[in-house]
């Protein structure tokens, strides 16, 4: 196979490939066993037309399309390799010449990862970070631990106050008729939670149990329902139920309760350990991504679009699956956030760049400091991850490799390197 490959613009080039006649005519051959089985030809039972009465009767041109579906993705990828690029988008390539008893010719016009022009990396100086426990974060600490251990307690009768769990019906109306998707039947809805329209929860406090109320709000600008947006809406509402918070009391039986230990004071000793060891990771955290900006910030790239695009529909599936998680569909986070995908994507897009941005940095560090993965790294990684899944790392590796994943391994493990590094020659002031 011939390959030639022309930058023509700063990430994009054109990749020229040349096929030899004889992995043209194993195509045919195997387009011709394909297309033979659905084909009804008098006097001979399907599967069984003789090639050269198939080609008589429809030609071998008939063949060709297949033949280069069969031939083209296989090539593409070994020219790829041979021409020594990263593509980071799908190609535009175009058939110049096809036909039995010739070569098989084209051209793809390739989108490719771009270079990287580092700038300083070594010596970048952070600001030092505070990992020292007030007592106002260990009171915080333990507020939230009273939020997490509340009693729910049904109050029978006196308003709903910000924070109380009610349940209630609802129906929105937009010029006194009713729209889709604003109704609901003994909704439960934490006041306080952000979950409704905005001024939708602050006009439920106050209601008292049976009481009904005529609710006006008005939807976002940029609410995903075009139909809506912006429109003011009534939304009748009924409150069925309402729920309090009871905060336990802070003293040595709630030590008891949510720890290991007899006293509060004892409890209250270990929070600010762990808070302490808490401050000192985020510390850690912080000045990682202190010193990857700035040596990103410092270096000179030119990022084509397809990386961004292709980074935003990671984030989306990603998001889509942790909502998942949590009972929830991105359909339903749209009508509760008044977002669409669009709104949604725009949102991610600033981490996006970032993220390819900084990666591409890193990437560009680890080549120029020969930072290498080793075999050990490797394995220890597979260890890490097989106790993430309960399965064994060689188990891991089997399906990893399978699936093509074990570069992708070894690259993050690289970055990971370059993050060591430019950490470790890092100063704080």
């Amino acid at each position: 196979m011939k390959v030639n490959w022309e930058k023509i613009e700063k990430n994009v080039g054109l990749l020229e490939v040349e096929i030899d006649e004889q992995k043209v005519a194993e195509a045919l051959d195997k387009a011709f066993r394909k297309v033979v089985q659905k084909v009804n030809v008098p006097g001979f039972r399907k599967g069984k037309v003789p090639r050269a009465i198939f080609e008589a009767r429809f030609g071998a041109e008939s063949l060709y399309q297949d033949a280069i579906d069969i031939l083209l993705p296989g090539a593409y990828g070994e020219a790829v390799e041979q021409a020594g690029i990263v593509p980071v988008d799908r190609p535009d390539v175009d058939v110049e010449q096809f036909a039995k008893g010739q070569s098989f010719k084209f051209k793809a016009k390739v989108t490719v990862k771009p270079e990287v022009k580092l700038g300083e990396y070594k010596g970048l100086v952070v600001p030092a970070a505070d990992t020292e426990v007030t007592e106002d974060e260990i009171a915080k600490e333990l507020e939230r631990l009273q939020q997490r251990h509340a009693e729910l307690a049904v109050v029978d009768e006196g308003p709903a106050q910000m924070g109380d769990i009610t349940i209630i019906d609802f129906e929105g109306f937009e010029n006194g008729v009713p729209f889709e998707g604003g109704k609901g039947e003994r909704y439960s809805l934490e006041l306080g939670s952000g979950s409704f329209i905005p001024g939708f929860e602050e006009q439920v406090v106050g209601l008292n149990i049976a009481e009904e109320k005529d609710i006006n709000v008005s939807f976002p600008e940029d609410y995903h329902a075009e139909n809506l947006a912006g429109k003011p809406v009534v939304f009748k509402v009924k409150l069925h139920e309402i729920k309090r918070k009871i905060l336990p009391a802070l003293d040595d039986e709630f030590a008891k309760d949510v720890s290991e230990f007899d006293t509060l004071d004892e409890y209250k000793q270990d929070l600010a350990s762990k808070l302490k060891e808490r401050k000192a990771k985020d510390a850690e955290t912080a000045r990682e991504n202190a010193v990857i900006d700035q040596a990103s910030a410092n270096a000179e790239v030119e990022i084509p679009e397809a990386m961004f695009e292709t980074e935003i529909d990671s984030m989306l599936k990603d998001f889509e699956s942790r909502l998942r998680m949590q009972g929830m569909t991105l359909e339903l986070y749209y009508q509760f956030s008044g977002q669409d995908e669009a709104a949604l994507k725009a949102q991610m897009r600033v981490d996006a760049e970032k993220r390819v941005r900084n990666n591409l940095v890193l990437e560009a560090i680890a080549k120029a400091e020969n930072l290498e993965v080793s075999d050990a790294d490797v394995e220890e990684e597979l260890n890490n991850l097989a106790k993430v899944y309960n399965r064994s790392a060689e188990e891991l590796r089997s399906i990893f490799t399978s699936n093509g994943y074990m570069d992708t391994i070894q690259a993050d493990l690289k970055v990971r390197k370059a993050v060591k590094f430019v950490v470790e020659q890092s100063k704080t002031e």
